[in-house]
């Protein structure tokens, strides 16, 4: 009787840790789902997120443009203004020779030129006085002409100004447009990052997110590794730079780079907080491995500087460069912005070298 009480016992254990193992491999299976679900509607989102960002980007690259020429046709404005004014000067100058002359071929004018032919009495006199004629003569003619080139292009400068100044109306037309466009995309971004942030509810979702966008990164940069043709540029790498590199924006650096982001994944890059639409440079002379939107990254760009050092320049209002294309150190490779869902604008930077990557504080100029 003993013995099958003990049986019962055993027996009764058994099946109770049997059920609440399947009870555990359920909430597993529960969880997993729901993290799958979470990650599905997430990258849905991303989707909706990339069409606005790339919208964004297309509006901003444009107001750059129209903001440089607008910039160039003021300089050139001002530059007309200047030509004008000095034209007006030296038009008052020529105004005030040529009266000079007029007053003095009239002060002279008792000398008929036809009595002195017939009066030949004093044969010096009248060579001397035939000379003074012809040298006046020549000096107002000498003068009106100038004076007639001056008109023609004070005129011309006039129609400059006259084109020049519709020009610089239209463009400011043009960049109120464009201004337009962008705040539309900006509000349609914020319904987008929204619906973003409840998607994602649980740590594990937010970690499986960070991971994903880590292996999408380094397939893309594989994939672009395999397609930039590298012979046309020497790139010697950063190995002698340590220290002295560019920074890469304006702005108040975050130093993160190895501390936890999320769960157990850490930094591996840094944050500069900065302005919307600010200047993004090169650190170093490189050939653009990589340009494109990126999920979790937004708008990025990834140069390649040879011997195995890469920078990743992420979060990018807009990009400036295209793959294969050659860049110098300080150059402009795109605006600073807040894409890949950011809540401000800023941009994330990476060195890597051989595909790991280090420490950017210690690599540049601080």
């Amino acid at each position: 009787m003993v013995l099958l009480s003990s049986h019962l016992f055993v027996f009764n254990a058994y099946a109770q840790e049997q059920s609440d193992l399947e009870s555990i491999q359920q909430q597993i299976k529960n969880k997993q789902a729901k993290i799958a679900q979470q990650l599905a509607a997430a990258k849905k989102l991303q989707d909706d997120l990339k069409k606005v960002e790339l919208q964004i980007a297309k509006s901003a690259k444009e107001l750059n443009k129209i903001e440089l020429s607008l910039s160039k046709n003021q300089q050139q404005l001002n530059a007309l203004r200047k030509q004008q004014q000095g034209y007006l000067t030296s038009l008052e100058q020529q105004k005030s020779v040529l009266a000079k002359q007029i007053r003095s071929a009239y002060m002279t004018g008792n000398y008929d030129f036809a009595k002195m032919l017939l009066n030949q009495q004093d044969a010096a006199n009248f060579e001397r006085t035939i000379s003074y004629y012809q040298y006046l003569n020549k000096a107002r003619k000498s003068q009106i002409d100038s004076f007639n080139l001056l008109v023609k292009d004070l005129k011309k400068v006039n129609a400059d100004l006259i084109d020049n100044q519709t020009e610089l109306e239209q463009l400011k037309g043009k960049q109120l447009a464009q201004q337009q466009a962008l705040e539309a995309n900006f509000t349609e971004r914020e319904k987008t990052l929204v619906a973003m942030q409840n998607s994602i509810e649980s740590e594990e979702a937010k970690v499986a997110q960070l991971q994903i966008n880590e292996k999408n990164l380094l397939e893309a940069l594989a994939r672009a590794q395999q397609r930039v043709d590298k012979q046309d540029v020497t790139l010697s790498g950063l190995s002698a730079l340590k220290g002295r590199l560019l920074i890469p924006a304006k702005g108040n650096l975050r130093k993160m780079f190895g501390r936890f982001r999320q769960g157990q994944i850490k930094w591996k890059g840094v944050v500069i907080n900065g302005t919307a639409g600010d200047s993004v440079v090169a650190i170093h002379h490189a050939k653009v491995l990589y340009s494109d939107w990126l999920r979790g990254f937004g708008l990025v760009t990834v140069l390649d500087h040879g011997d195995g050092f890469m920078s990743l320049y992420g979060h990018n209002q807009a990009l400036l460069k295209q793959a294969g294309e050659v860049v110098q150190a300080g150059e402009s490779i795109a605006l600073l912005g807040q894409s890949g869902g950011q809540s401000r604008p800023n941009l994330y930077f990476e060195i890597r070298h051989k595909g790991k990557p280090i420490n950017p504080v210690n690599w540049l100029k601080l």
